[in-house]
């Protein structure tokens, strides 16, 4: 979110999925399945550096991993 790099409009989903998580009052597959989804959205951007592609589908991949429950 602090990399000047990497374009404004990705800066802020980052931020997006950054509240969501941060929601005590949801549910956390709840969250993880939101947070995902804005990850995927931003991955699939042109205009995305590839080190921050890269950071995005990592944390995609440990979100992926909370239980449905």
């Amino acid at each position: 979110m602090s990399d000047d790099a990497v374009p404004r409009n990705i800066r802020r989903s980052a931020e997006s999925v950054k509240t969501i998580l941060m929601d005590e009052s949801v549910n956390e597959a709840i969250k993880a399945a939101s947070a995902i989804s804005i990850l995927d959205e931003i991955s699939n951007d042109p205009n995305i550096p590839l080190h921050t592609r890269t950071l995005i589908w990592n944390v995609a991949s440990q979100l992926e991993t909370i239980p449905v429950s």
